[in-house]
């Protein structure tokens, strides 16, 4: 049976090249600067294609809202073919005009008066116009902020993917070492066996990494909406970010951050709209309207509008309206605008407190990644020197193979600690700029 493990033991570490060479061919990504794929998915999300076209829109409801000040305007047309009888008294007569029958006229309506109604609903669209524009910002750095992370987990990939390669170079050297004292009969063969496995497991890591490493360019390649697979330049962002603003100003920023100017254009847009249902429901309308119309000209065969008219109308009107009583109707409009703008001023409130927490807390964490960034580093060179002395004592028979292993795990582990740390950093400083709706150089 132990000739059976290490029979398979040895054939595990000769197929573990081939198929690293296997998962690392094929790749062929074409690499993509942090800029180009912030503006690539920006342009191509369904999130900011939404918001845009919402802004497209949001446009033509405020020239709508304006228009209402206009008078509207009608023209008409019509042509009428009859033939056959009409009763009359009860008579059946034969119709002996010619068949064709033309009429034709326009009208115009203008609403004089609406206390009101008409300034608050155009107000009312300009809020909610700028609202718009403050979703779209929101959206535009939503879509950078999630490309971002996704860049970085590329880069993170990467490191890791570094990382085990170095493990896994380490791990050969142990293993190269071990071999040579077996054979000169230093130790057993025990430790030549760990070390073989401690090898292999640094190849099934590296295959790991590798496999994460393409896993992260396709995502990346989805949010960009590239044909071909994109992924990160690793001099791109090879450096943590640092975040050169105090604190005051970040406070400053985040209250005047896009989710709170778009919370502060819905209040005032919920304000703008209760006024204006309710002067549409307590203050009476005045009308006026122009029709003119003509008719009567009759021809034997059609003539695409024929001649003269024979009779012709004009109607001047002014009429005023007010519902006296309409089941409640009223009052429920009324009550359901107010509580609008109940809720929208609370969620203005709201916004205005959760921006302070959520900066502070984002704040925080890259200032911890960063720092811990700091530290791992210095961890790293205090665990490769002595690993490297542990393989000096080891290559002399003065340490063995747990001494060995243990510093070659911890350096392993320090090393994940700091590219987890980078990938939080530069994360945390993305969030931050979405939040702020600014870029922070």
């Amino acid at each position: 049976m132990r000739l059976f493990r290490n029979r398979m033991a040895v054939l595990a570490l000769l197929a573990a090249p081939a198929l690293l060479a296997a998962q690392q061919g094929g790749d062929g990504a074409r690499p993509i600067t942090l800029d180009e794929a912030v503006r690539l998915a920006q342009m191509n999300s369904p999130l900011t294609v939404s918001a845009r076209n919402a802004l497209r829109t949001g446009k033509l409801t405020e020239l709508n809202a304006l228009g209402q000040y206009l008078p509207s305007f009608g023209i008409f047309s019509n042509a009428t073919n009859f033939s056959g009888g009409i009763f009359q008294q009860g008579v059946l007569l034969p119709y002996n005009a010619p068949p064709w029958n033309y009429g034709k006229g326009y009208n115009a309506n203008l609403l004089l008066f609406d206390g009101g109604q008409r300034w608050f609903g155009y107000r009312q669209a300009v809020a909610n116009q700028r609202a718009n524009e403050e979703n779209e910002t929101l959206q535009r750095y939503g879509v950078a902020t999630a490309v971002k992370q996704q860049y970085f987990a590329v880069l993170q990939a990467r490191e890791l993917e570094a990382a085990g390669a170095s493990a896994l170079e380490q791990a050969q050297v142990a293993l190269n070492t071990s071999t040579a004292k077996v054979k000169i009969g230093q130790v057993v063969r025990t430790d030549s066996l760990k070390f073989a496995i401690q090898a292999g497991s640094a190849r099934l890591q590296l295959l790991n990494a590798r496999a994460a490493l393409r896993d992260a360019n396709a995502a990346l390649t989805r949010l960009v909406a590239s044909n071909v697979p994109v992924t990160a330049i690793a001099t791109d962002t090879s450096d943590v970010p640092g975040l050169d603003v105090d604190d005051a100003s970040l406070a400053r920023m985040a209250d005047d951050g896009p989710n709170v100017r778009q919370a502060a254009a819905s209040f005032e847009a919920a304000k703008q709209g209760r006024r204006s249902t309710i002067t549409s429901q307590f203050v009476p309308q005045v009308r006026a309207s122009y029709n003119y119309g003509a008719a009567a000209n009759l021809s034997q065969n059609f003539n695409w509008g024929g001649g003269p008219s024979a009779s012709t109308q004009t109607y001047y009107t002014f009429s005023l309206s007010y519902p006296i009583f309409n089941n409640f109707t009223r009052e429920l409009n009324a009550m359901q605008a107010t509580v609008a703008a109940d809720n929208a001023e609370a969620a203005l409130r709201d916004a205005r407190f959760n921006a302070k927490a959520i900066l502070a807390q984002l704040v925080d964490q890259f200032r911890t990644a960063a720092q811990t960034v700091e530290l791992q580093q210095l961890q790293i060179a205090a665990a490769q020197e002595d690993l490297a002395a542990q393989q000096s004592r080891y290559a002399l028979g003065a340490s063995s193979y747990l001494d060995l292993l243990t510093s070659q795990t911890a350096l392993d582990s320090q090393r994940i600690l700091l590219i987890n740390a980078r990938f939080t950093a530069r994360s945390a400083k993305a969030a931050i700029e979405a939040f702020i709706g600014r870029d922070l150089k």
